[in-house]
């Protein structure tokens, strides 16, 4: 079974498995990653990775994003002050004092009388008179000595301030463009400027502004980055509509596929061909690939998942369904699934909603329908449908484990922490020997007590991980979730230990070793290390959109935004929805905002 992400990955593609889509969840659905650390770029312009402090772990995708792709370290958010306007001087800049010798009389009469409209400006701005302040602004502009830089950028930023009150955003973007002309790193005249180009829905030249403010303010101006993130989904969002509508669909690795429909244990299109399916021949042919006699398109379609030939599936189910036969409930349903992983939810949802009106269909297959679109629903940010698809499916079929399980993810998502665990205990009820649905109930405990900072319930549920490990040593998911709770505790020698566990029980799990990788980085600060077991998980399954991301975020942090790019636009085109996706290209596009920034301003963030 799958070591799997932090709660998320449940929304994350119908297709992501339980365990990839279970508790936790990390939004880019490697195989079974849940209840692992998601690392960000702090509010993903760039802020420093505070690596050791913890300070950029954040416990999923969903507190990234509330939605975020994005927050980062929000306790190093310090000043929320709004920025006064308007003002006397900007702040001094090299050679910005009065010049000496010959002229220089001249020179300060023309920059009081200047100074004196300002101010007579300032009192009609303070007045809400913003026509005057704006004329004050004016012929202070044209009473000031050209060499008067900071003085002169002033006058524009105020007068970009009267323009601003009065919602001409193009004139506000004209004169904080004069401002920054004369004094470059001008943050007031920058981030008013960006706001404009929010108004004028100058998405990249907004983000481009305000990243250069963040990195200007040390990521401590909650105003600015609460700016970032807003543009920089709003981008996100726009360029993944467009990208996942035309997208080539992908089959995932088939590690992936195996840890999805590991995830379930009630599901009738994912169990071994029965006997009944085999022909006598066939039975008696040990070691060798089976050949269905009977002419049927599902049959041949489980033929060749046992066979992990993947991508015959849909055409197989299609023959199926197009002949009307005998199966073709359960051809609905196979065909859906492989459309949800590869990520065509589209295609999907027809079938599902077939499946699930077929009254004299087995409820179990109806059931799984259910489940399986109240997953889709859910990554399409729609909670109140993916409700009503768990309610219906324990209505139609109660003694189904995989109901609470799914459902008790879904809950997580959600923050209703006790009605997940209740849904867990549902699901272990039923199937006792179901070690996922204990270790995620354990991990749902957790993350209660942590949030709450409950320190007898953290203990109480750190004993619950050792004995959940010690019932079920097999169970790869105890392992990683106690993994991640031991990281939150920073007992970081013990977690590593957890992951060599994960590793021994399935080495061919890609995502446990960039988990495994980002905890020598908050650990030891061991970078080569991180780099290389990451760079393992990419060699083991070179469709790890989750090893894609990670490595790219390093490298932003390392100032090598031309890699991290190469390395976000990997993971976007492995992405296996369009939330996911979204969240790639903010971060992509943060990059870019950077790499412009640095060639405008000269200004980086803090590297590692």
């Amino acid at each position: 079974m799958a070591a799997s992400k932090p709660v998320e990955a449940a929304v994350v593609a119908a297709a992501a498995p339980s365990s990839a889509s279970g508790v936790g969840g990390g939004g880019t659905a490697g195989p079974g990653t849940g209840g692992l650390p998601r690392w960000q770029l702090a509010l993903a312009v760039g802020a420093p990775l505070l690596l050791g402090a913890g300070a950029i772990y954040l416990w999923s995708r969903q507190q990234r994003r509330r939605e975020s792709r994005g927050r980062g370290d929000a306790s190093g958010l310090k000043r929320n002050s709004e920025r006064k306007t308007p003002e006397g001087r900007a702040s001094p800049a090299p050679g910005s004092g009065h010049p000496e010798g010959p002229g220089a009389h001249l020179d300060m009469n023309s920059l009081d009388r200047a100074q004196a409209a300002k101010n007579k400006g300032n009192k009609y701005f303070k007045a809400g008179k913003y026509e005057q302040a704006i004329q004050c602004y004016t012929e202070a502009i044209s009473l000031c000595p050209t060499e008067k830089n900071v003085d002169l950028s002033t006058f524009y930023q105020n007068r970009a301030a009267a323009f601003e009150q009065l919602q001409k955003w193009k004139e506000v973007a004209q004169d904080c463009t004069k401002a920054v002309e004369l004094n470059p790193k001008y943050v007031k005249a920058l981030f008013r400027r960006a706001k404009a180009h929010e108004k004028l829905d100058n998405k990249k030249e907004c983000l481009e502004d305000v990243t250069a403010v963040c990195i200007l303010e040390g990521f401590q101006n909650q105003q600015s980055m609460l700016l970032a993130d807003k543009v920089l989904k709003l981008l996100g969002k726009e360029k993944a509509k467009e990208k996942y509508k035309n997208r080539e669909p992908l089959m995932p690795s088939p590690q992936f596929i195996k840890s999805y429909f590991s995830s379930f244990t009630d599901d009738i299109i994912s169990q071994p061909m029965l006997k009944g399916e085999k022909s006598d021949e066939d039975k008696d042919k040990e070691g060798e690939a089976l050949e269905v006699k009977e002419n049927s398109g599902y049959l041949k379609a489980k033929q060749y998942m046992e066979e992990e030939n993947y991508d015959k599936i849909i055409s197989e189910c299609s023959k199926e369904i197009d002949a009307e036969g005998k199966y073709m409930a359960e051809a609905l349903l196979l065909r859906a699934t492989f459309y949800l992983l590869i990520g065509n939810a589209n295609a999907a949802k027809p079938d599902l909603d077939k499946v699930i009106s077929l009254k004299e269909a087995n409820v179990k297959l109806r059931a799984n329908a259910l489940i399986k679109r109240g997953s889709m629903y859910m990554q399409q940010q729609q909670p109140l449908l993916s409700t009503q698809d768990f309610n219906m499916a324990a209505d139609i079929d109660p003694q189904n484990a995989d109901v609470y399980h799914h459902r008790g993810q879904l809950k997580i998502l959600l923050d209703q922490v006790e009605e997940a665990v209740a849904d867990f205990d549902e699901c272990i009820r039923l199937r006792p020997e179901s070690a996922l649905a204990q270790a995620q109930k354990c991990f749902a405990l957790y993350r209660q007590a942590y949030t709450g900072n409950n320190s007898s319930q953290i203990q109480a549920a750190m004993k619950g991980f050792e004995e959940v490990i010690k019932k079920f040593p097999r169970c790869a998911e105890g392992y990683a979730l106690y993994a991640q709770a031991l990281t939150d505790q920073q007992q970081f020698g013990k977690a590593d230990e957890m992951y060599d566990k994960c590793i021994d029980l399935e080495p061919d799990n890609a995502t446990t070793y960039v988990h495994k990788g980002l905890l020598q980085l908050q650990w030891k600060q061991d970078l080569d290390r991180g780099l290389e077991l990451i760079s393992k998980a990419i060699e083991i399954d070179n469709k790890c959109d989750f090893a894609y991301e990670t490595m790219g975020t390093i490298e932003v942090q390392r100032g090598n935004m031309e890699k991290a790019i190469d390395m976000f636009n990997k993971a976007i085109n492995l992405a296996k929805s369009e939330m996911e996706m979204a969240h790639l290209y903010s971060l992509c596009d943060a990059a870019h905002a950077q790499t412009e920034v640095a060639k405008k301003y000269g200004l980086k963030p803090p590297t590692l």
